[in-house]
């Protein structure tokens, strides 16, 4: 990838819509898929969080923090890459498209945080509960737990630590595969990658780094939950890894990939293609 292609910038008006309508997107048309994975990795089994039945439980919570969470995502990377990569420049760093890439997706995946954190908390005790959307954010707001905040936003915040934690290594696997990836479709055909190709690029990345980092959606689907199956309260990150190791064993620990991996290579395909469509349409009129 040359200099001028890191440094030529999608406006930030254009990242924050086009992210967001390709987020919505994708979210509510792959719902079903979540929560089959968000029940398979429930502390009390497949069956008993509600198996195939009500398979769109918590999708009113998804489709609100979908557009904004996608938006911040991608408005945050798109602007944070040419700087990042003229600040590694500066410091003597050369043709570090991949560091580039990685330093800007994790700032992006902790500001979208700040929006997912709650919608997944919601979403995954629907999901798993079948309670509905106003009821389950109440009841989460009546929630306690360690953090300074919980007072304030009971356990909306529950699990945000290890959400960082799935997220930052899943992005740092995936947006430079997925750059790189578009880089040489781009070389080979002496042209840009088309939104579909991009699509392509973005279905084989988010499948690989999807599988790499399941056992820490398990942990923080688990969290999330708040409880394991007798209904006792999990005290953080560690404490769900002990006690789920010592229930359960190792392999809980990948409880989900299949849906995890056909959830996201299917959702990436949609997204990163409905992304680069509504970026370049929009790029006349907002950069």
């Amino acid at each position: 990838m040359s200099d001028s292609s890191e440094k030529k910038a999608t406006s930030f008006l254009n990242a924050l819509i086009a992210g967001g309508m390709a987020g919505t997107s994708v979210d509510v048309a792959l719902f079903p898929i979540d929560t089959l994975k968000t029940r398979l990795q429930a502390p009390q089994g497949f069956i008993k969080a509600g198996g195939f039945t009500g398979i769109y439980n918590g999708l009113g919570a998804a489709a609100v923090g979908s557009a904004p969470g996608a938006a911040l995502f991608f408005s945050t990377y798109e602007i944070m890459k040419p700087i990042v990569y003229d600040r590694m420049e500066a410091m003597g760093f050369k043709d570090q498209q991949a560091a580039t890439h990685m330093i800007a997706a994790s700032m992006g995946e902790t500001m979208a945080c700040l929006v997912r954190v709650p919608t997944e908390v919601v979403k995954a005790k629907m999901q798993t509960s079948g309670t509905p959307l106003v009821g389950t954010f109440q009841q989460v707001l009546k929630e306690k737990h360690g953090s300074p905040l919980a007072a304030i936003t009971g356990g909306l915040y529950r699990g945000y630590g290890v959400t960082i934690m799935r997220e930052i290594p899943f992005a740092m696997i995936q947006f430079p595969m997925y750059e790189r990836f578009k880089v040489m479709v781009g070389d080979w055909q002496k042209e840009p990658a088309s939104a579909l190709q991009a699509a392509a690029c973005g279905s084989v990345s988010g499948g690989i780094a999807a599988a790499v980092t399941t056992p820490l959606d398990v942990i923080k689907t688990r969290l999330m939950l708040g409880a394991d199956a007798h209904g006792v309260q999990y005290n953080g990150m560690v404490d769900v890894i002990q006690r789920t190791h010592s229930a359960e064993g190792t392999a809980v620990f990948l409880s989900g990939i299949q849906p995890r991996v056909m959830w996201i290579s299917i959702g990436g395909f949609v997204f990163f293609g409905a992304y680069e469509a509504y970026k370049r349409s929009l790029s006349p009129y907002l950069d």
